[in-house]
């Protein structure tokens, strides 16, 4: 019997904030996540502020975007098939494993002043390589673990311990990046180790997950490309989940800023490792709230609606962000971009949960993290691009008006994601 049998006595119908911690398999899940997730923010703060006092150049955190997309999309794709294949516990551990070394490799080379650009690339990529190969295994496996009317919470959880990750890693790094600071050098020797450290903790916590992480009903005789095929013909002919990838890419590209922080620090406010902190910190606390305010949308059934809106108004906040130069008002608008952001994220992951079973769930997982990673990677390097061009503020106004144009046209020409409802008992 497995933990989740174990534990149907639980009245899962009052449901609260903390629900789905009452079951002992989604605990060590979020721990695994917690670590997980601090290990790759961790990670991209320090490479980010790393390249940018190295070069002053925007540019170079572009082209590092568009190496780690190139290397996430067969990643992620493949991803999704080997994590409705294999065991989902040791398939999040093996990938987390590779954090766990070559963010020690790093931290080896800057102890010993012999860290290059070329080694954060290759590191990077690598990295960005293996940690999307074993997201769908991990947000799949999620269903698994709490019934189906906690899952919304579950999820909306997930996204909150990201953010929590979000607040913590940056206060890590500003602690951390100035410890190590002399006379002669500005080190981040500190930071990568303690960096290596919790990446150890992620590699460990998968395997203390009683629950079975083989994907339910799976035909392991068919091919793996097959599968991929499979996977790929689902998500195109479903009438909600096309509509919801394509709004996640239309606004993502023209308004991605959150590896981008020294950028916006330095052209918005002239200040630097201070400022990346803070405004990084303000951002993940603002999705905390948006992700708390979704657990109590369960009795509301228009879930599509609720996405369309809080991307709506996540468009006109990022037209504040990039008017103001005043950093008080950057924090309040990246508080509010962070929730609606949370909002429409943590609602589209539950619909893509909610409408697929669990023998197409990491497939089509791994289809909206591949939606959102292509946006990710894209929009980081349009956004740095342009950030040098017309500067970080007038890029932001341009995004958030694109945003406004991409949501009215998936409300009316899409209308699968407007017309989805959901009941949660």
């Amino acid at each position: 019997m497995t933990s989740k049998s174990n534990d149907e006595n639980k009245d899962s119908n009052q449901l609260r904030l903390w629900s789905a911690f009452l079951y002992f398999d989604y605990r060590v899940l979020w721990f695994s996540t917690v670590t997980a997730t601090a290990t790759m923010n961790l990670r991209m703060i320090i490479t980010a502020v790393w390249l940018y006092e190295r070069t002053g150049l925007g540019s170079t955190l572009a082209w590092l975007g568009l190496i780690e997309l190139a290397v996430r999309i067969p990643s992620n794709l493949y991803g999704g098939v080997f994590a409705d294949r294999l065991d989902r516990k040791k398939l999040i551990a093996f990938t987390q494993f590779f954090s766990f070394f070559l963010i020690g490799f790093m931290a080896l080379l800057e102890s010993s002043s012999s860290l290059e650009i070329w080694h954060v690339y290759l590191v990077s990529a690598i990295l960005s390589a293996t940690s999307v190969f074993g997201n769908p295994a991990r947000s799949a496996f999620t269903a698994r673990v709490v019934p189906r009317n906690v899952l919304s919470h579950a999820v909306a959880m997930n996204t909150i311990t990201w953010q929590v990750g979000t607040i913590v890693t940056p206060f890590i790094f500003y602690l951390t990046s100035f410890a190590w600071r002399d006379t002669a050098s500005d080190s981040l020797v500190l930071s990568f180790w303690i960096n290596t450290l919790i990446a150890f903790f992620s590699v460990i916590s998968p395997f203390f997950i009683r629950e079975s992480g083989k994907a339910l009903e799976i035909t392991k005789t068919t091919s793996i490309n097959k599968n991929l095929i499979e996977g790929f013909k689902y998500v195109i002919s479903h009438p909600i989940l096309p509509g919801l990838y394509i709004l996640d890419i239309g606004v993502t590209v023209v308004s991605y800023y959150r590896e981008l922080f020294p950028i916006f620090a330095k052209q918005l406010y002239s200040r630097g490792r201070d400022a990346v902190a803070i405004l990084t910190a303000f951002n993940a606390i603002g999705a905390i709230f948006g992700s708390l305010l979704v657990m109590y949308t369960h009795k509301i059934k228009r879930k599509g609606v609720i996405v369309l809106y809080a991307t709506l108004v996540y468009g006109f906040l990022l037209i504040i962000f990039g008017w103001s130069t005043s950093i008080w008002i950057g924090i309040f608008a990246l508080i509010a971009l962070g929730a609606a952001d949370a909002v429409g994220m943590t609602m589209r992951q539950t619909v893509v949960q909610l409408t697929t079973p669990d023998n197409m769930r990491g497939r089509a997982t791994a289809a909206h993290s591949l939606a959102a990673m292509s946006a990710n990677g894209i929009g980081k390097w349009e956004v740095a691009i342009m950030s040098d061009y017309i500067g970080a503020g007038n890029t932001m106004i341009l995004g958030g008006f694109v945003s406004i144009l991409v949501v009215l046209i998936i409300w009316y020409a899409l209308s699968g994601v407007r017309k989805y409802s959901y009941q949660e008992d």
